[in-house]
């Protein structure tokens, strides 16, 4: 099985204080792995580090290597900007612009110079199909974003983050501020889009992590406790540590 991304003696530091030590696992292409973890583990620091979004914090550093497609994104010549389109993020909660539901899709290729004119009505409901949500709201493209509820700003989101082609699609915690069946339709999303890209999710809700994801790394006090199919990890712990958290008993 091919890894996207491979993450190699990785360790991540704020200032003084080590978030991330030493991180060693792969990350497999097409597939889902999601991250889980108390609060305060490193989960999304780490997740922000696959495509350097923790740059924009001025104490912050990191060693070692996060290999995409067998490049160490650290490296010095590598284009940030570029990185971040072919690593896309969905944040926990909906953040869509004060713009109409078009323009909100239209972002990025217009920014990046990818479509022209007449190819952006295409990649806009290219995008929306892909993020489940064109039938919903194909006769309102020109109406306000914000209008929206809050499962499909989500989804809107993600459109608007596969709208740029990424290779990869980072989710922290992207079904935290939904309901249960906008949280389902997120979920049987992200089975889908993963015959496309590569989904890296940071969940709190173990048992979204248990029906969504191919993979599960647990996470504690910044350390990998346990990487392992998430079928495995769930149901046959190798450590006990993962399996106090995962019943409750820890954490």
């Amino acid at each position: 099985m091919e890894n996207k991304i491979e993450v190699r003696n990785f360790n991540f530091y704020y200032g003084e204080f080590q978030a991330l030590i030493d991180l060693n696992l792969p990350i497999r292409a097409n597939q889902i792995t999601a991250l889980i973890g108390p609060s305060g583990c490193g989960k999304s620091t780490f997740l922000r580090a696959l495509n350097r979004m923790n740059d924009t914090i001025s104490i912050a550093r990191a060693d070692g290597e996060v290999l995409l497609d067998g490049k160490n994104v650290y490296d010095p010549d590598v284009d940030v900007a570029d990185l971040r389109h072919r690593v896309g993020m969905v944040f926990q909660r909906p953040n869509p612009f004060p713009q109409s539901i078009y323009n909100n899709v239209a972002f990025g290729p217009r920014v990046l110079g990818m479509a022209k004119k007449q190819d952006l009505d295409q990649v806009v409901a290219e995008s929306l199909q892909g993020a489940a949500l064109w039938d919903e709201v194909k006769d309102k493209l020109d109406k306000p974003a914000l209008e929206l509820n809050p499962g499909q700003q989500q989804r809107m989101c993600i459109a608007r983050t596969i709208a740029v082609r990424p290779e990869v699609i980072l989710m922290d915690e992207p079904c935290s501020a939904l309901d249960p069946v906008a949280t389902l339709h997120v979920e049987d999303l992200m089975r889908r889009l993963a015959e496309k890209y590569t989904i890296v999710i940071v969940t709190h809700n173990m048992q979204q992590a248990a029906r969504a994801s191919d993979w599960t790394g647990f996470f504690w006090l910044g350390r990998l406790v346990e990487f392992n199919e998430t079928t495995t990890l769930f149901t046959n712990p190798h450590q006990e540590l993962t399996e106090s958290y995962i019943t409750g008993r820890q954490g």
